[in-house]
């Protein structure tokens, strides 16, 4: 499918082989795939040994990012290497669940305030770089991640609630105050983007990128116009291979494979959330958690921009958007449930072997 969505804008718009996405995410599976067979070799208390020194190497990436980084799409959010982008806040939620989870694995019975929120201060700067990229959906991302992993840590519900409401009358005075001067800490353009309702009565404006997606999903209707027929890809959609592929499969394969899509969606939530629920481990669990959330959030996101009942904000969809680092790190989260699953497995066998 990223084949068939992308050849005509690879060609006519980037002058490359129609090949051009095909070939990149090919390689991309294979890294991904590598990755895996060495990562799983490794336990899961492994990679939160591993997990900080990562931790810093993605705030310092983040932090040069905007010094040295070029602007792509008008987000400063990828660093250039050639035939290859890498976008480190991709990277930064797939290593915040393992360093989250690490961390509430060792630090048990939290009835402190400073240990119980230093995480979270962490994470807060984490998702203040990648906001100021600008890169307001990945940013949404990260901090409902990091709140449902702090929700699910062994935290005292004392503390949880006093977090909860502190951090809700926090952005409420600080909506007021931007309000009050007069001031937005979103773009123009991101805020256009809120203007989301109707948006065929606005094909020539905001409208124009969801209004493209239900004539795609029109065009499919049950059983699709065909592989490689879709006529939304011909530049009506702009990168059709990224945030917008589930428009080009509903027009090329139809309605049915669409729901097929979300029913497989549907099954692998369901098994990782089990295998999170069998782990013996509150590390094993929140791990679990955590990837089980940023999937979910990722296919939300990108559905309800496309269906019009939310903002775009450039969310690729799990599986089968076009994209390297999402691959990458997609390909880590499973893995990383695997692990566990593999665990689970030998603490039923052996309990010593699963700590």
């Amino acid at each position: 499918m990223v084949f068939s969505a992308s050849n005509v804008t690879a060609y006519m718009t980037h002058a490359v082989s129609p090949y051009n996405y095909f070939i990149k995410q090919a390689t991309f599976l294979l890294a991904g795939i590598i990755m895996a067979i060495i990562m799983i070799k490794f336990t899961t208390k492994a990679y939160g040994m591993f997990s900080w020194g990562l931790l810093i190497i993605i705030i310092i990436s983040l932090l040069a990012l905007l010094i040295i980084g070029q602007a792509k799409n008008r987000a400063i959010s990828w660093y250039d290497l050639g035939p290859i982008s890498i976008q480190p806040s991709e990277f930064a939620k797939v290593i915040t669940i393992v360093w989250l989870a690490r961390y509430y694995e060792k630090n048990k019975q939290l009835t402190s305030y400073g240990k119980s929120l230093f995480p979270l201060g962490i994470c807060a700067i984490i998702a203040l770089l990648i906001f100021i990229q600008p890169d307001l959906g990945t940013s949404i991302i990260y901090v409902v991640i990091v709140g449902v992993m702090f929700l699910a840590a062994p935290v005292l519900k004392e503390i949880k609630m006093k977090t909860i409401f502190g951090l809700l009358g926090l952005v409420v005075f600080a909506g007021v105050v931007f309000l009050g001067a007069g001031k937005s800490l979103l773009q123009e353009r991101q805020l256009e983007r809120f203007d989301f309702t109707n948006p065929c009565d606005k094909l020539l404006t905001t409208g124009n990128q969801v209004c493209n997606c239900y004539i795609a999903i029109n065009n499919g209707g049950l059983t699709g116009v065909g592989l490689g027929n879709s006529t939304q890809k011909y530049l009506y959609l702009p990168e059709p291979y990224t945030d917008f592929i589930f428009a080009i499969i509903v027009e090329e394969l139809g309605v049915i494979s669409g729901i097929g899509i979300l029913l497989l969606y549907m099954f692998l939530l369901y098994r990782i959330l089990k295998i999170g629920r069998e782990s013996p481990t509150n590390r094993g669990a929140l791990l679990c958690y955590g990837v089980a959330v940023y999937i979910f959030l990722h296919i939300v996101i990108n559905l309800m921009g496309i269906f019009g009942m939310m903002p775009m904000t450039g969310v690729p969809l799990p599986f089968m958007s076009y994209g390297g680092s999402f691959t990458i790190c997609l390909i880590a989260a499973l893995t990383i449930v695997q692990r566990v699953s593999v665990e689970n497995g030998l603490c039923k066998e052996k309990p010593e072997k699963a700590k």
